[in-house]
């Protein structure tokens, strides 16, 4: 299949198929943490130090980062599947959403920093590209913690969650 007769059912299992690391990006607007699990994240320029990550338009959490500017990015661990899971979940409530998952507040921008995470990176808008339904946030790396436990990755791939262990 080519061009507009391509199902985008089979497009999403054929993309599926590349294995990609999971994170939760975090940002802080009026006193209000939103958060938001991606596995469309990954490092762009080493100078300057940039990262991106895609946000669906339609989620409100789109809007929101847009809006502030400024977010952070932790790196799951294998052992983080359930946190991944609930910052996925469309439609949950703000208020509390981040009570029980343990975190800090990351230095230069006050957003949510998950304990355990296997990396955490704090980011300012640098660019923002038209991606279709989606829009490709470019952030320059403002912090970057990198915990002395090495960790298995949270893998996403063909549909579900995969362990290395």
């Amino acid at each position: 299949m080519t061009g507009d007769a391509l199902d985008p059912d089979l497009f999403r299992r054929a993309v599926g198929r590349f294995p990609t690391g999971v994170a939760i990006v975090t940002t802080v607007a009026d006193g209000t943490d939103h958060a938001m699990t991606v596995n469309a994240f990954s490092s762009v320029s080493l100078d300057p130090l940039l990262v991106l990550f895609c946000a669906e338009k339609v989620a409100r959490f789109h809007d929101i980062v847009l809006g502030t500017g400024r977010w952070a990015v932790s790196v799951l661990t294998d052992e983080m599947r359930d946190a991944s899971q609930w910052f996925a979940t469309r439609g949950r409530m703000l208020d509390g959403q981040l009570e029980g998952w343990e975190h800090t507040r990351g230095p230069a921008t006050g957003a949510a920093v998950f304990a355990g995470a296997a990396a955490a990176l704090e980011c300012r808008t640098r660019a923002v590209h038209d991606g279709g339904d989606h829009s490709i946030v470019v952030g320059e790396v403002l912090t970057v913690d990198l915990p002395d436990h090495p960790a298995a990755p949270l893998i996403y791939h063909e549909g579900g969650y995969r362990s290395l262990t």
